[in-house]
């Protein structure tokens, strides 16, 4: 469907008078979303004022291939993991929930302690997975040098389930106390969330909308070494991504099942956490149908991606981006545990006429057949812009912010 995305120049960014310092964290948890996102805002970062150091703190090893700036580096965590009933535990290690989070909270603390960053991005969880952040956001504040920033993704669940977690959570109190400014990565047209969530007055005052993220950057900060070693048949390409595939498996076996039309090869891109069972299941289907592939895990998905003629696949903040990025007719059968977010998305982006949506309940292996049967229908055009500005306008969020001594608050754009 749509693919007329709002592009603009911003003109040229303003320098800092000193070199910065910038630490991201992310607490990844389930999938690959939140490394990706900060992997990519770091990239960029780098380019735009090539004299900061930036530091990734992340709870994800997988993947730590990927090209790296001269002055981007990471500080891999123990990794925790999110259940199906969204309770975190530790990922490999033999540990209590609780002495890994002390562990992870010590290595933040003492880190950023040495580091001194001027600017600190949290990405999505105001006190960290766990609270785990909260010494490290007070020591921050206390010492005074740095300007803290919560990054959020367009929609986070249903308005009710948010207004209770982050009242449970002292979200709110939490930003008030530690947070100079809160980044949204979308556009309010397609989802205003300061109003769904009814954010507070100055919790709102602190907000500015960056537009969603041009994931056709990526392949800019890619060397020609990791270009994927992969051979297509002659065809039309459907492609199926289920993120990191620790809940894709069901998509996945669908698509697999499902009936491809004559002149079309499939690919399943599994991702690195979906249960090895269910991969050699697909691997035994694509073994008997030559016109089905099934890989475990790409360096730069969006290799692929340029390739497709139409895509299936889940509704994470990332993968989205990439569908609208580059312009892919696009089924989205989003996951709807344990959070809705992904449904909420798809759903606004399908009413936009930017995507088709299936609910995960119902979608069958005929469904899927049925609409890869339309690709001849081609990628209509929606009249609705979405603005996709939002990699051009952070670093002069940047500067704002760091060169903003006098005032805590950032108003809404």
């Amino acid at each position: 469907m749509g693919n007329v995305l709002q592009h603009h120049s911003t003109g040229e960014t303003p320098t800092h008078p000193n070199p910065l310092r910038i630490a991201l964290y992310s607490h990844d948890t389930m999938g690959l979303g939140h490394k990706r996102r900060n992997l990519l805002i770091a990239q960029t970062l780098a380019r735009s004022l090539p004299h900061a150091s930036i530091l990734l703190i992340t709870g994800m090893e997988e993947g730590r291939s990927e090209y790296l700036p001269r002055n981007v580096d990471y500080l891999a965590l123990p990794a925790l993991k999110k259940e199906s009933d969204g309770q975190y535990q530790p990922r490999r290690l033999d540990l209590s929930l609780q002495e890994l989070v002390k562990i992870r909270s010590q290595v933040i603390q003492a880190a950023l302690g040495t580091f001194a960053p001027d600017l600190f991005v949290v990405d999505n969880v105001p006190r960290g997975a766990v609270r785990e952040l909260n010494p490290t956001l007070k020591q921050l504040r206390t010492q005074g040098k740095t300007r803290c920033v919560l990054g959020l993704r367009d929609v986070l669940d249903e308005p009710g389930v948010v207004t209770h977690e982050w009242r449970r959570s002292l979200n709110e109190e939490a930003i008030r106390r530690y947070y100079d400014g809160v980044w949204i990565y979308g556009d309010p047209n397609v989802f205003d969330l300061v109003n769904e969530y009814r954010f507070a007055p100055d919790i709102a005052a602190k907000v500015r909308y960056t537009g969603y993220f041009d994931q056709r950057q990526r392949l800019q900060f890619l060397e020609p070494s990791v270009e994927p070693d992969i051979t297509l048949p002659e065809g039309k390409l459907a492609l199926c991504l289920v993120g990191g595939g620790q809940d894709g498996a069901h998509l996945a076996q669908t698509f697999a099942q499902a009936q491809l039309p004559d002149d079309m090869n499939g690919v399943i891109l599994t991702g690195p956490f979906m249960p090895s069972k269910y991969q050699q299941q697909l691997y035994q289907w694509a073994a008997n149908n030559p016109r089905l592939q099934v890989l475990n895990y790409v360096h730069e998905p969006t290799q692929l991606l340029i390739r497709a003629d139409c895509v299936v696949s889940m509704g994470g903040y990332n993968t989205t981006c990439e569908l609208l990025s580059f312009g892919k007719r696009s089924l989205i059968v989003p996951r709807v545990t344990p959070r809705l977010e992904q449904w909420i998305r798809a759903k606004r982006l399908h009413d936009l006429g930017w995507v088709d949506v299936q609910h995960p309940d119902q979608v069958t292996p005929d469904s899927i057949a049925q609409w890869l049967s339309q690709s001849d229908r081609g990628n209509e055009r929606s009249p609705f812009s979405i603005d996709f500005n939002g990699l051009s306008h952070l670093p002069k969020l940047v500067l704002e912010i760091t060169m903003n001594s006098t005032s805590h608050s950032c108003r809404v754009s």
